[in-house]
């Protein structure tokens, strides 16, 4: 069983199932995340959603890039959770199966190609405090203890 994090399922509200990918991304201390402008301002940890035929390792190289301008170390699987929103900038109701990696941040290309996002440097502390959702937040916290 994989666990929910957010809010509860709507009774009667259908979801589409959006599988995702995220990247902890550590060094030196810092955590390199994405700030999202648009639709809600939130800090987030990079990432995205998994496109049809794509290889979830492939979907986090380029979502992390696209977000962040950065190309990243081989990841390590982490964990998964699950998290049932509106989707605004898609307009429909999903439920999110978010999976997670750990990767070392290798150099910086340019910044994001994806509108609307920035690249930005967190403290640990910081980013438990800023991140948008719960499970991000439990995630990078169980990482956290075994660094």
């Amino acid at each position: 069983m994989i666990r929910r994090y957010g809010e509860a399922v709507k009774t009667g509200q259908s979801y589409r199932r959006r599988p995702g990918v995220y990247a902890i991304l550590p060094l030196n201390g810092q955590l390199l995340t994405t700030f999202q402008a648009v639709p809600s301002p939130e800090f987030q940890l990079p990432g995205g959603g998994v496109d049809l035929g794509e290889h979830p390792i492939a979907a986090l190289h380029r979502e992390v890039f696209e977000e962040t301008g950065w190309k990243i170390a081989p990841p390590r699987r982490i964990g998964a959770y699950r998290r049932f929103t509106y989707m605004a900038e898609y307009e429909f109701w999903a439920e999110k199966l978010c999976t997670l990696y750990v990767a070392r941040p290798v150099y910086r290309l340019g910044p994001p190609s994806e509108p609307g996002h920035s690249a930005v440097w967190l403290g640990y502390g910081e980013a438990l405090d800023l991140l948008g959702n719960q499970g991000d937040r439990a995630m990078l916290a169980g990482v956290l203890r075994d660094l």
